[in-house]
């Protein structure tokens, strides 16, 4: 039996989003950086203990404030995954705000925080500037050089067949 998922990808314009999704959809990663212009669907299959599961992930532009977004791309979601960059702080400053704004309009929606680029700066810088904001991330990752990314897709859709 196989059971399909619905993944939102949110973030700040140029946080990687599109490259984390192409990267495990397609395990590729390039450079030149493209706008996405509303929204970018890719699915990808994953077994889970014995278990086909088919992840559709929604990539959606990316905007500084969350109220913006539009509903139909948040509707039906099974989980979100909040993509911040890990070299540019001000990706992260308004997480809880963003994070507060997602729990109050989709309480039973998990949410999965992500720092991507981590292969351009000090982890442990990250992780105490994290600490210092009390933002609890699910990974550190890197779209370009693969680390974190096929696990983290693999545990969101863990979770969400525990959650099922």
């Amino acid at each position: 039996m196989s059971v399909s998922k619905k993944i939102v990808l949110l973030g700040h314009f140029g946080v990687g989003k599109s490259s984390l999704l192409r990267r495990f959809v397609e395990n590729t990663f390039s450079e030149n950086y493209v706008v996405t212009i509303g929204v970018h669907i890719m699915k990808k299959e994953v077994i889970v203990s014995n278990q086909k599961v088919t992840l559709i992930i929604w990539d959606v532009e990316g905007t500084d404030d969350f109220t913006k977004y539009r509903p139909s791309y948040l509707m039906g979601a099974s989980s979100f995954i909040y993509v911040f960059d890990a070299s540019r702080t001000v990706t992260y400053n308004d997480l809880k705000y963003n994070l507060s704004h997602l729990k109050e309009k989709y309480p039973l929606v998990p949410v999965h925080i992500i720092g991507n680029k981590v292969d351009l700066v000090d982890k442990n810088e990250v992780l105490e500037n994290l600490k210092q904001q009390d933002i609890q991330h699910s990974y550190l990752s890197s779209a370009k050089t693969g680390e974190n990314v096929e696990q983290l897709f693999e545990n969101v859709a863990a979770q969400l067949l525990e959650n099922a």
